[in-house]
């Protein structure tokens, strides 16, 4: 080593000797990392009791090979894989990959221990066991990027070398605005940094949080100016120097890396220790739950991650190689298409897969030696391999897994799972969030006896454990074969509610008879974890009814309501037809929101004209076309004939966006005369004080006419 070379130098000249060779020494150190082939949560339960997260397939191909891939290419030589539950599956898994080959760039060990139980027992191991020389990467086996850390590993170097190493972790974030498709609610986090520095002065998760607070050294740091960031995504990608491994030795209550940047902020004019930040604009996620997995499924296939496209067979096994052919469609080797059938647009199909007659395939994934009946619908559906899926069969937005058949006029919901094995079928319809396993749920009663469970905990596999239980032919069909999945109780804390939960904040289906008040939350403190109804547009709705509420209270400008409503719009991907409707019922129904008990039509209209008035810009910003009229009109339609007794107040609500110049008079008339198309609609239209506001426009129309004349 040239660091003990140094020290038999001379007397006097080694000093200078020793630095120069201790920072060459640095820098010709290969580049390592430590991947965690583990998640210490129960995010995919049940489907990892028969399979560890880090090989579950994405786009055809492990999630470990992602991870592996983008280490490699990125410059990384060494890598210590560390494996806990299901160890033996990863290690084939791995042994059998080109990661293992004697001509892999990126030397791949493989470390096993079922005493792993968290992300500070690994690196606790790796200081004990002295694995890393100088700085190393750290991720988990289900990233996937295409992010160069060359950049932001060499800023990293530099402050290690001007700052005498008191930087000790380079935490890389992208530029994601909040509900953007790759953020994951879970991880949302706000960051306080040094403008200058990128050193990060406080760092906080905001899920479930409805204040925010901030320490006062974050203002008294020193630093002339920082900055208060929402707008990143953590690609959990840590640039760490070998400290870190020694700060999880001596502090055992360091289970996970936020505990770790906690106690680093916290205690950093004790240790003298800082972490700073890289913003990137490349492509990093972490597959969390399965609507990540679902977003980044689209994503690969969308081909954003580039150059990790299906067809570049990057894992490098044989019969994993496709065609790409456009609108984002792929196709393996032995793949049949029926007559009729349509792969609209981006659809991956493995190898060996046969489709019927007369199917619509969108934005789905297809694994290989799958057999598709006639009339299948799928749309954002992930199809495992080995599945057979009967005739007239319907799949949306679902998971289904190795070896499960789907029989004859199924229909999946939204957000179901069909875990390995199972059987559905025939003519049954699963509703939205359900989860089906070939595990019995009182199987997890007894495996909670064991002091830990880990989601990639190996269970299943002992045959004298698992009790035969009868399957409900209501639930899975006459011939199905599985048991329906149902979260716990709801009086738990989040967190355990949420590691329930597949679909991240999202609540599994749960029993039709508890529907009521039991599943109301306790307590004002108790955390709502919202519905599957919650969809974007209602999260949109609800959004911008906040944005007018604190627009009134502080008494925001019209211009920046728009500007916010506009974020929004981008944020929650609403169109501006939507953007308008939505804005109109909710300025409709700001009374009632206001107003604790009914209000009478005069008391409804006395409050709403005036705020009518206010935000007028605002409706002016986004009707400005025909249609745009009718739009507005048609949204104003609708929030009356929910409210009859209210019927008086409209014809005061259309005088005052009609003299406001919000909506024209030809926009009106057009709207009365040809947009009945209900019973209700039509006696609308025969109420009294509307039909003499119809008249007075036409006599105001024509008495201008004159007047013109």
């Amino acid at each position: 080593m040239a660091a003990k070379g140094g020290k038999q130098g001379r007397p006097g000249s080694g000093l200078p000797g020793r630095k120069a060779a201790a920072e060459q020494e640095e820098q010709e150190q290969p580049l390592q990392a430590v991947l965690v082939a583990d998640s210490f949560n129960r995010r995919f339960f049940p489907v990892t009791k028969d399979q560890p997260r880090a090989l579950l397939p994405l786009a055809n191909v492990a999630m470990i090979d992602y991870t592996l891939e983008f280490l490699t290419s990125t410059g990384v030589q060494e890598t210590f894989v560390f494996c806990c539950w299901m160890a033996s599956k990863i290690k084939e898994h791995l042994l059998k990959s080109k990661w293992c080959r004697p001509t892999s760039p990126n030397t791949v060990h493989i470390i096993t221990s079922e005493m792993f139980l968290s992300l500070g027992d690994v690196l606790r191991d790796v200081e004990a066991k002295s694995l890393v020389r100088s700085d190393f990467l750290l991720v988990h086996g289900d990233v996937v990027s295409n992010i160069d850390i060359g950049p932001a590993l060499q800023e990293h170097r530099q402050r290690r070398k001007t700052d005498k190493n008191v930087s000790v972790m380079t935490m890389i974030f992208k530029e994601a605005s909040p509900g953007h498709r790759s953020r994951c609610e879970e991880d949302d986090v706000i960051v306080a940094t040094d403008s200058r520095s990128q050193r990060i002065l406080h760092y906080q998760k905001t899920l479930g949080t409805k204040r925010l607070q901030f320490p006062m050294n974050v203002f008294r740091s020193g630093s002339e100016e920082f900055e208060i960031r929402h707008d990143l995504l953590d690609c959990h990608i840590s640039i760490c120097s070998p400290q870190v491994a020694e700060l999880f030795h001596d502090n055992f209550d360091y289970q996970t890396r936020d505990d770790f940047v906690r106690g680093i902020l916290v205690n950093e004019e004790i240790l003298h220790n800082q972490i700073h930040m890289h913003v990137t604009d490349g492509y990093g996620v972490r597959v969390s739950n399965l609507l990540m997995y679902d977003s980044v499924s689209s994503d690969l296939v969308r081909r954003w991650v580039y150059p990790l496209t299906p067809e570049a067979n990057f894992t490098d096994q044989k019969g994993q190689s496709c065609t790409f052919s456009r609108h984002n469609v792929y196709r393996g080797s032995g793949v049949s298409l029926g007559h009729g059938s349509q792969m609209e647009e981006n659809v991956l199909i493995g190898r060996d897969t046969s489709i019927g007659a007369n199917c619509h395939i969108s934005n789905s994934v297809i694994g290989s030696s799958c057999t598709i009946g006639d009339n299948v619908h799928l749309d954002h559906a992930y199809i495992w391999n080995d599945v057979h899926i009967a005739s007239n069969v319907t799949i949306s937005q679902s998971v289904v897994c190795d070896r499960v058949v789907v029989k004859e006029g199924v229909t999946l919901n939204k957000q179901c799972v069909l875990a390995y094995n199972v059987v559905i079928g025939p003519a049954v319809t699963l509703g939205g969030g359900t989860v089906v396993s070939m595990h019995h749920p009182e199987e997890e009663e007894e495996e909670e006896e064991d002091e830990f469970q880990s989601d990639d905990a190996e269970v299943g596999h002992n045959k004298d454990r698992t009790r035969l239980k009868a399957f409900n032919p209501k639930e899975v069909g006459a011939e199905g074969r599985g048991h329906i999945w149902r979260p716990s109780s709801l009086d738990e804390a989040e967190e355990e509610e949420l590691s329930q939960c597949l679909w991240a904040g999202l609540v599994l289906k749960t029993d039709p008879e508890s529907d009521s008040e039991d599943s109301e939350p306790d307590g004002p403190d108790e955390p709502l974890i919202p519905s599957p109804e919650m969809d974007d547009v209602k999260v949109f709705q609800l959004e911008v009814l906040g944005t007018l509420q604190r627009g009134q209270e502080e008494n925001i400008s019209c211009d920046n309501l728009v500007l916010e409503i506009n974020s929004l719009k981008y944020a929650y991907n609403i169109s501006l037809k939507e953007v308008l409707q939505i804005t109109t019922r909710v300025v409709l129904d700001y009374p009632f929101q206001q107003q604790g008990s009914q209000p009478t039509p005069s008391q409804y209209a006395a409050l709403l004209l005036p705020l009518l008035k206010k935000w007028a810009p605002v409706f002016k910003n986004y009707v400005k076309r025909a249609q745009d009229h009718l739009d507005c009109l048609s949204a104003l339609e609708e929030h009356f004939l929910e409210h009859e007794g209210h019927w008086g107040a409209m014809v005061k609500v259309l005088m005052q966006m009609y003299q406001l110049e919000i909506l024209e008079e030809d926009m009106i008339h057009r709207w009365f005369s040809q947009g009945a198309s209900t019973d209700q609609s039509r006696k609308l239209r025969r109420n009294q004080g509307l039909q003499k506001f119809i008249q007075w426009l036409e006599e105001a129309e024509e008495s201008s006419e004159e007047d013109g004349e």
